[in-house]
């Protein structure tokens, strides 16, 4: 554990060993993470204590401790925490419970601070370059805040400024990530996560480079271009760098508003997230991999109806190759004529490997609750009566149960953010209380799946938005 605290002293060194006023801002936030560290290797070397002797009776309270210690962070951290807290045993049940309540939140940034910033990406007359801009932020996230401002030309923008030190901070919140992971391997886990832990590390770097969320843009807006239901801001490329990214702001209203709307205005909005999520995934091979409910607005018709989604926010993205589309349209085909050894099939094209009829059983327990809704064919909401803070955690468990007798199963890298988004998607669902057919919609969305067409149109789409290809095998493997 002194090893593991050592490498995140060392990932924060560059974060406070600075002359830099900007930087200097961010020394308490440093030693924050350091002093934060500390606590966490703390909780952890308990939990592996009582593991290693069977001592399980404190569970939930040294759950609480590590929710504690970790909700200190208020950073990029909490985004994987709250991911891992809907894969079955990537963490034991009651601290996935306890991370899966932190919320992601970093108190805003003075005006000193966003002069600095500004004229350090787009140079000292800067603020020339708008018509207005509003120093105080609109809203502010665990890597940014976002900033309203008016274009020349009179559009309403959206200017998303990154916090300086972020690599720093994203390398010290994966030292405490591997902190985590490599306690829990000590709890003879059910599963095993080098492979997702390689995954959210990429992942979570990538959300640093904002040159690469305005090319993700640009493909969703090719995508959604002549779709009524689902809106892309524009991308200024002249007033974005690889740390700030500046957009056409979308007016709309939040999600939650329309709890208590009409069934006809949730229905709408949640037939527009089902597309905003799986045409994308099935015609192009991305996924927006962040369902978070502050990533999406509501438009209205002029007659102030529910009309559709503004989608926001395209920092966490998952590319995959064409031939893992297949396998989601195999498994899905498997599962609904008990067809398995095209479950099989399906769930090795996705990377499991070494699976006995024992773990493809307990795999199926998952597959059916994510598929489940899509199996069947009639009118329902997507859970019923399940509150969304529980959505999946009772049929976690019974996975959990299982492959802890059966297991370890490792987990292929693609099925990370591929559950997440599936469970973030059910959670949205579950809030608005759609009622809707959603095997009609799984079909439309996926039905005549071909690979090779795939391919040639993913080729065509990320080459335009300028977004490398998933695999550079995904294109030849299927043409």
């Amino acid at each position: 554990m002194n090893d593991l605290s050592d490498r995140s002293g060392d990932a924060l060194k560059a974060a406070s060993d600075t002359t830099d006023p900007e930087k200097n801002r961010f020394s308490a936030r440093a030693m924050r993470y350091g002093r934060v560290g500390a606590n966490v290797g703390g909780v952890a070397a308990r939990m592996a204590g009582r593991r290693l002797f069977g001592l399980d009776s404190e569970a939930e309270k040294e759950a609480a401790a590590l929710a504690m210690a970790l909700g200190g962070l208020k950073g990029p951290i909490m985004k994987v925490a709250q991911l891992l807290a809907t894969i079955p045993d990537a963490l034991p049940p009651e601290y996935a419970e306890a991370l899966g309540k932190l919320q992601s939140h970093a108190p805003p940034m003075g005006r000193g601070f966003v002069r600095r910033r500004m004229a350090a990406e787009l140079g000292p007359d800067w603020e020339s370059k708008f018509a207005s801009f509003e120093y105080e932020a609109a809203a502010s996230a665990s890597l940014g805040q976002v900033h309203r401002a008016i274009a020349h030309d009179g559009r309403s923008l959206a200017v998303k400024l990154q916090y300086p030190d972020m690599r720093s901070a994203v390398e010290a919140d994966l030292v405490q990530l591997g902190m985590l992971f490599s306690v829990h391997r000590r709890m003879r886990p059910a599963v095993e996560t080098s492979e997702a832990l390689k995954e959210l590390s990429e992942r979570l770097r990538e959300e640093l480079d904002y040159h690469r969320e305005a090319c993700m843009t640009r493909l969703y807006g090719g995508i959604f271009a002549d779709d009524l239901r689902v809106r892309v801001p524009e991308v200024l490329p002249e007033l974005s760098t690889d740390r700030l990214l500046t957009m056409t702001w979308l007016e709309g209203k939040k999600l939650l508003e329309y709890k208590k709307h009409p069934l006809a205005d949730r229905n709408a909005i949640a037939r527009a997230m089902f597309r905003a999520w799986w045409y994308p995934f099935s015609h192009y091979g991305v996924i927006h991999g962040d369902p978070h409910l502050g990533n999406y607005t509501v438009f209205e018709d002029g007659e102030g109806r529910a009309s559709g989604i503004n989608l926001l926010d395209y920092g966490c993205m998952r590319t995959f190759a064409p031939k893992f589309i297949q396998g989601v349209v195999d498994l899905y085909n498997g599962l609904l004529h008990d067809d398995r050894a095209l479950v099989v099939h399906a769930y090795e094209t996705w990377g499991f490997a070494g699976l006995s009829d024992e773990l493809i059983d307990v795999l199926n327990i998952w597959a059916r609750f994510i598929y489940g809704p899509m199996l069947d064919d009639r009118v329902r909401t997507i859970a019923d009566d399940v509150d969304p803070g529980m959505y999946g955690r009772k049929e976690a468990f019974r996975v959990h149960q299982a492959l802890r007798d059966k297991g370890p199963v490792t987990i292929p890298r693609e099925f990370v953010f591929m559950d997440r988004a599936a469970i973030g998607l059910g959670g949205v669902f579950l809030h608005l209380g759609a009622e809707l057919n959603f095997h009609d919609l799984f079909n439309e969305a996926l039905g005549g799946v071909d690979v090779a067409v795939i391919a040639r149109r993913q080729q065509d789409a990320f080459t335009q938005a300028g977004v490398p290809l998933p695999e550079a095998e995904a294109v030849t493997t299927s043409s």
